[in-house]
């Protein structure tokens, strides 16, 4: 049931920068693969660069 982002507002590096630190701090140290962090990043991948 997953659904799709509705936001218009894309994902920063910056953004994807704090969640990795917060996931990485707040487990092993490591992102496991199917956290959100990870689909951060993947959709900051995806976002178009500057304006």
């Amino acid at each position: 049931m997953s659904k799709k982002s509705s936001s218009k507002t894309p994902m920063t590096t910056d953004a994807v920068s704090r969640i990795y630190s917060a996931t990485a701090k707040s487990g092993d140290g490591t992102i496991p693969s199917d956290s959100f962090a990870a689909r951060a990043a993947s959709a900051a991948a995806k976002a178009p660069k500057g304006k």
